[in-house]
């Protein structure tokens, strides 16, 4: 193993970063992300960079997240199969009564509630397929159907705030930080409640000539009819209010939400094999394995990065934010870290932020809101730009297989006008509830 000091640390651990990024980001010839932080990661290792003691850090740093993540999206790919998301779809628009403008809100609304539960890449890879089928159907045409399209996808990063589950960064940061499942949700609920109100309003002023006045409702199919097992349907509502049970208990019992998040992915795939309407292997193979070996990789990477010293000038930036107050720090961290996640992926810039905060040697509300700017900034962040997140960029692939072509010049100019003004006021939301529950 080779042993690297100063400069030389420094250029290599930005060198292998630049490098595994691009590969994650750009998958050559479909080059699995896995594979690309993996050797990122064992690159990092024969260089020098990180140390296999290291491994056991990060580890402890993403086994939470990473195992609460893949947990979560088997509950979402279960559910997807019985019908369970396309059955609310056809709810919502059963509700708006014909109104158009009153079915996109409620559209938006459902992809909060499946962003919160289900975590946004189920909210926007799940419910965008479902979301366009169910409009097209109802006869609008590409302009009338992009406005729910879009929303759907926006909706599900802007609003992935209120949970520790809501978000993959929002369990590693959590985690790192060690804040329990209630102490988040009573901060960051409120919170995702202005940036829900904050997004809708912004995409209905963005999209206000394409919205659709009304629609003929007798074209909706029944939601009913969306549901392929009844019996594993409702057995769903039981066991999605045991994992919200389990969630709850989590803080004051102190064990980690994987814990009732696998208890509960393990019972509907049992429950799963019994089904005719869908195969539990498949569910399996479907799983994101692969964000498991991503999450160490890409981690291990960027402790690279933090052991080479270059996380220090983030986190003066952070100190002298924070001496200035808590909304500085709030502007800061959140903008900081929204702005990282746009050109560098949402995934690394988490622990660069975390990293970073915990190195500004900081206390009091202005630690609080380092720690909760920067969740907002990686959860919002990555709406900048496509390469923001992973959910992003598989998203766009979803989109474009339904002969959706959205260029970088039409997502740069709906990214930078609808979430500069949403991430503006959803961190002064949280510049003020901190101070409010301080």
């Amino acid at each position: 193993m080779v042993t690297l000091t100063g400069g030389t640390l420094t250029a290599v651990a930005v060198a292998i970063f630049l490098l595994t990024l691009s590969l994650v980001v750009l998958q050559p010839k479909g080059l699995s992300i896995g594979w690309s932080a993996g050797g990122g990661a064992l690159l990092a290792l024969l260089l020098g960079v990180v140390h296999l003691a290291n491994v056991a850090t990060v580890w402890n740093i993403v086994w939470n997240a990473t195992i609460t993540f893949v947990a979560v999206i088997v509950i979402s790919l279960v559910l997807d199969r019985i019908g369970f998301f396309e059955w609310s779809a056809l709810k919502m628009l059963a509700w708006a009564k014909g109104d158009g403008r009153r079915a996109l809100l409620y559209l938006l609304g459902l992809g909060t509630l499946v962003a919160a539960f289900f975590a946004n890449d189920g909210a926007a890879l799940i419910l965008t397929p479902i979301v366009y089928q169910q409009v097209r159907a109802l006869g609008f045409g590409p302009r009338q159907a992009l406005p729910f399209v879009m929303a759907a996808g926006f909706i599900a990063d802007t609003t992935s705030l209120p949970l520790v589950v809501s978000n993959l960064v929002n369990i590693v940061s959590a985690n790192f930080f060690h804040v329990g499942f209630i102490t988040y949700a009573a901060t960051m609920t409120p919170v995702d409640l202005v940036s829900f109100v904050a997004s809708s309003a912004m995409l209905f002023i963005f999209y206000r000539a394409s919205i659709p006045e009304s629609f003929d409702t007798r074209q909706l199919s029944s939601p009913a009819g969306a549901i392929r097992d009844g019996r594993l349907f409702r057995a769903g509502w039981v066991v999605l209010g045991v994992l919200l049970a389990g969630y709850l208990s989590s803080e004051p019992l102190h064990f980690p939400v994987a814990i009732p998040a696998s208890i509960a992915a393990a019972v509907f795939l049992l429950l799963a094999s019994r089904s005719e309407a869908l195969s539990s292997a498949a569910v399996i193979r479907e799983a994101p394995w692969r964000i498991v070996v991503f999450s160490l990789g890409m981690y291990l990477v960027v402790y690279g990065l933090y052991k080479a010293g270059l996380t220090v000038y983030l986190s003066d930036a952070f100190r002298a934010a924070a001496h200035a107050g808590t909304v500085p720090a709030t502007l800061l961290g959140g903008f900081a870290t929204a702005g990282l996640s746009a050109v560098m992926n949402n995934m690394p810039t988490t622990l660069i932020a975390a990293l970073s905060a915990k190195g500004a040697h900081v206390g009091g509300a202005a630690h609080q809101a380092l720690i909760y700017a920067d969740v907002v900034g990686a959860d919002l962040g990555p709406k900048f730009t496509p390469i923001g997140s992973l959910a992003t960029l598989l998203w766009l692939h979803v989109l474009d297989t339904k002969g959706i072509r959205i260029t970088w010049k039409q997502y740069l100019r709906q990214g930078f006008a609808l979430t500069v003004p949403v991430l503006a006021i959803t961190l002064l939301g949280l510049a003020g509830w901190l101070a409010v529950v301080k």
